[in-house]
């Protein structure tokens, strides 16, 4: 019983850690009615031939370009393999192998940084390895 206590307490722990970019922010409560983050999620097909050119692309190029707006908005970025469907229809669309997931402080900062050349350079080199550019995006709000 005492391990899955600790289990539930460190999963607590987890979730507010995640969910304030790990600066505790948000579990402090700031004054005045802080605004929570947005997440943005990306559903891709990436091509199998050329998955290790995207991921060599994301790690190398992209993902350092984001981490650069660190302080200006940029909180954390994900790029998640799709390994299966555990519960729930619909699944996603035929093909889709990978989840993007990029956290900002808001959708204003998002814009700035979409805008930015980091960006205008990095983000082709992802989204030229993907079968389908009309892939899924959601823009969500942290609640």
């Amino acid at each position: 019983m005492q391990r899955r206590n600790l289990m539930k307490v460190l999963g607590l722990a987890g979730l507010s850690f995640a969910s304030t970019g790990g600066s505790g922010a948000m579990a402090a409560g700031k004054p005045g009615g802080a605004r929570k983050p947005i997440v943005l999620y990306c559903d891709l097909a990436v091509d199998p031939a050329r998955e290790q050119e995207m991921l060599d692309h994301y790690h190398r190029d992209f993902l350092p370009a984001a981490q650069s707006f660190r302080g200006r908005g940029f909180i954390d970025l994900k790029m998640l393999k799709i390994r299966s469907v555990i519960q729930g229809r619909p699944a996603p669309a035929h093909g889709i192998n990978y989840r993007f997931q990029l956290t900002y402080e808001s959708e204003e900062q998002r814009q700035v940084w979409i805008r930015s050349p980091q960006h205008r350079r990095a983000w082709p080199l992802i989204e030229n390895t993907v079968l389908n550019k009309d892939y899924l995006v959601l823009l969500t709000d942290a609640v």
